[in-house]
């Protein structure tokens, strides 16, 4: 789950890292409040998106007054931002941050992440701030700096100082420095993220180590307790049918295809995926309905495949493990009666009570073809699009 740049430092704020002060504006009467109450000579007006590169993109504006707050709030609200992150639709800018300016000497890149390879939380760092840490990795790969996090022990203030000493903080910083990356790591740590990312992490003519921009991502299977966290989420920045699969316990992401695919188990799905592009057809999804799935929860997938406007057949691919067969069956002919089915659908069973799946399948007065193999199915179905 993502939040805003503004949710994550008030998180960071908790645990003793420093950042800007600023305000959460939704209009640009609001903005401009908030910068007579920050009362600073500069601000910084910022769009909050679920996004990156949102400076690139014109949403980021430094004002000198308030005229100029006003100005950029009003160019900036309601604008779609298009930026690496967003795909080519962008986003539609709902709120800012109002945030005091800073005198910035020097930018820096920190992060923490879980290394998958060693199942471990890596701190990664770089001398290169404010720039996209993935461009820094490739061409100046030698400019970041890692150290792995023993999870009994923890990120040791040993590790912190070897760290700043390696992206060149300002020996006098150091000290700041070191309780900068132990208060981020902490709350890494206790708010269960996945990803906590300062870019730039900035050292300021004032003699401070502050935090300029935050991303903070959360491990979805652990919000059931954090619900702090879980206030803060944006419903509108994420997509309607993931919002409604989320409360089926479906596992859903919206791609750019035009053919829905609902398959049980995340590998058997990717690889339903990958077949249908080999056919050369486009995946209009990724739809996972999990081992155990009822015939309401595949009706109710059915319903949210369709919901896109963009989908022009579907493909029902299922190996019956803990799922059987027939439950599938019933779920695909009840959902196709309900939603009033009106593009092709293929369908391929394998595995637990298969023949009776099929046999309700071809009993049905729903216009089903079948298939009986993956390949076969996937054929079928990117040909009934085409």
């Amino acid at each position: 789950m993502n939040i805003h740049e503004y949710q994550g430092k008030e998180v960071l704020r908790q645990y003793g890292v420093l950042v800007p002060n600023g305000k959460v504006a939704f209009t640009v009467e609001e903005a401009v409040e908030a910068a007579k109450e920050l009362g600073t000579d500069v601000c910084v007006v910022k769009a909050q998106i679920h996004a990156g590169g949102r400076g690139k993109a014109g949403g980021v504006k430094v004002a000198k007054n308030l005229d100029e707050v006003r100005t950029y709030a009003e160019e900036i609200l309601g604008k779609t931002l298009v930026t690496h992150q967003t795909g080519p639709e962008g986003k539609e800018v709902k709120r800012l941050l109002i945030e005091e300016g800073c005198d910035i000497q020097k930018e820096y890149y920190v992060g923490l992440v879980l290394d998958r390879a060693t199942s471990r939380v890596t701190l990664m760092a770089s001398e290169e701030g404010g720039t996209e840490i993935e461009e820094v990795a490739e061409k100046t790969p030698e400019k970041i700096f890692k150290e792995e996090i023993d999870p009994v022990v923890g990120l040791t203030a040993f590790q912190a100082r070897r760290v700043a000493f390696n992206i060149n903080i300002p020996t006098k910083l150091v000290n700041q420095a070191v309780k900068f990356m132990m208060g981020l790591y902490n709350a890494y740590i206790e708010k269960d993220c996945s990803i906590a990312e300062i870019n730039p992490l900035v050292v300021t003519g004032d003699g401070k180590v502050m935090a300029l921009d935050a991303k903070l991502n959360f491990d979805g299977s652990a919000l059931y307790r954090q619900k702090e966290i879980v206030d803060m989420r944006d419903l509108e920045e994420e997509d309607t049918k993931e919002i409604e699969a989320s409360k089926y316990d479906l596992s859903y992401i919206a791609l750019d295809g035009n053919i829905g695919c609902m398959v049980n188990g995340a590998g058997l799905a990717m690889a339903t995926m990958d077949i249908v592009k080999h056919y050369g057809g486009d995946p209009a999804n990724f739809l996972d309905v999990g081992g155990g799935a009822t015939a309401e929860k595949v009706t109710e997938a059915f319903k949210i495949i369709l919901s896109d406007e963009h989908v022009k057949g579907i493909f029902v691919n299922i190996f019956g493990g803990i799922m059987k067969c027939d439950v599938i069956a019933t779920g695909v002919v009840e959902a196709a009666k309900q939603v009033g089915l009106k593009v092709p659908l293929v369908v391929r069973l394998e595995g637990t009570n298969v023949e009776l799946g099929k046999q309700i399948l071809a009993e049905s007065d729903v216009e089903i073809v079948a298939a009986s193999s993956m390949a076969d199915g996937a054929e079928k179905i990117v040909s009934l699009v085409g």
